[in-house]
């Protein structure tokens, strides 16, 4: 654990944002090639930096497979988010900090902490691999620009695997060991919202003149229905989750909502997170509180995402919010929705060996079986490595959980998960080993 720690404290210091708008380039380089070096030390072979089609670099590696050995993919990513508000974080956010039993810093869970849990898992089986690897780590998921996506169906042949372990999830809760089954899809959209042909006086135009921002806001608040649950006009939002469920009172703490303010939408949190669309509305460009002018605005735009749950289309999902966005604009206020990003909802099978050996590890590393739950959030690549490669047995698993507060400041993340996923990993790599033989 003293060299997860300082491996992690190496990582999270590179600020690998992977938007050149943000971040220049040469971090995620560097922190590339840190994570090629790293698991070349580790015994891995040909470790190399693949350039994918939308200018980003995986890192590619492989260890061949000892005779009738099954081999397992390796897959987490390197870049991270922008961390926001740096006022909003209680220490630096590109340095790790250890505070209450926490590992603090951008990255330090989402998903470095991941490549950490790998890094540890390997060394403690040393030369002693029972099975072959293929390394993916990816450079560029937070951004949703899709370069491994695009990489995949092409080198399908290079990435071939028995199981794909996925990490870039976690546990429900530090010490309950949990595989993600479910991953909702994705439907990025840019709503753009135009009444004039350029700002006027507030004085001499306003009440008459059609406000882009109020028009906006109209059209955003119509995403919701009276209780603050997601209706997007053509989407079902009636489905209900079959797994093990979400405590209100966890969730809310979890989350960290503020005491006396309500949950948005109805009926079970589960049914709600997994299994029904969510939208948010990410980011609006108008003006700014300090230094707006009094002007009616003359255009506005938003950033929508919508969350797909198993069983609907994500191409559908966003022609409905498209078409919805575009019914909703008042005044005849004039709107063009353009598609930013996007991905399909993912469910994994659960009844192939790998699972059996995972559960396996799992009782053996925190003396509790295995818990299935959905993920709220999407992971594009999932769907396509299915069809790349099928016949693959897809497992999501990592150290995330929902006090690391990913995505936003004070990111942190539970030592004793690094610790105890990377125990569950290594045990895993042996008993799959063992079923095949």
């Amino acid at each position: 654990m003293p060299r997860a720690k300082a491996d992690l404290t190496e990582l999270v210091s590179m600020p690998s944002v992977a938007d050149a708008r943000q971040y220049p380039p040469e971090h995620c380089r560097r922190t590339a090639e840190w994570v090629a070096a790293a698991f070349t030390e580790v015994g891995l072979k040909d470790v190399r930096l693949a350039e994918t089609p939308d200018g980003s670099h995986a890192v590619l590696g492989h260890r061949p497979a000892p005779p009738g050995a099954p081999t397992v993919m390796l897959y987490c990513h390197y870049d991270v988010q922008p961390p926001l508000d740096d006022a909003a974080w209680h220490s630096p956010p590109f340095e790790l900090t250890e505070r209450d039993g926490r590992w603090y810093g951008r990255g330090s869970a989402d998903c470095k902490g991941n490549i950490v849990m790998h890094l540890t898992a390997l060394r403690a089986l040393g030369d002693d691999l029972p099975v072959g690897l293929k390394l993916v780590v990816e450079g560029s998921e937070e951004q949703g620009t899709g370069g491994l996506e695009a990489y995949v169906p092409d080198h399908a042949d290079e990435l071939r695997a028995d199981a794909l372990l996925i990490c870039d999830t976690g546990n429900a809760a530090v010490g309950v060991p949990t595989a993600s089954t479910v991953l909702r899809g994705l439907a990025n959209v840019v709503v753009t919202v135009s009444t004039l042909a350029g700002d006027v006086h507030s004085g001499m135009f306003g009440g008459p003149a059609p406000d882009a921002l109020a028009a906006l806001i109209r059209i955003l608040d119509s995403l919701r229905d009276a209780d603050g649950g997601t209706r997007v006009n053509g989407l079902d939002d009636t489905g209900t989750w079959a797994g093990v469920g979400y405590d209100e009172q966890q969730f809310r703490t979890d989350a960290g909502v503020l005491d006396g303010v309500g949950l948005m939408g109805s009926d079970s949190v589960a049914d709600r997170l997994w299994a029904r669309p969510a939208v948010t509305v990410l980011g609006i460009d108008c003006p700014p509180v300090v230094g707006s002018a009094a002007a009616v605005p003359a255009k506005a735009r938003a950033r929508v995402s919508l969350r797909v749950p198993p069983g609907t289309d994500a191409d559908a999902a966003a022609a409905a919010l498209t078409a919805h966005l575009t019914a909703a604009a008042p005044w005849g206020a004039k709107v063009e929705v353009e598609r930013e990003s996007g991905g399909s909802p993912f469910r994994a099978a659960t009844d192939g060996p790998a699972y059996a050996a995972l559960d396996r590890a799992m009782q053996e590393a925190y003396g509790k079986p295995i818990s299935f739950l959905g993920q709220g959030g999407s992971i594009p690549l999932c769907n396509v490595l299915a069809d790349a490669i099928p016949g693959a047995e897809l497992i999501l698993m990592g150290v995330e959980e929902p006090r690391c507060m990913i995505h936003a400041p004070n990111e942190s993340v539970d030592p004793t998960e690094i610790e105890r996923m990377a125990l569950v990993e290594a045990l895993f790599l042996r008993h799959y080993a063992a079923s095949a033989r």
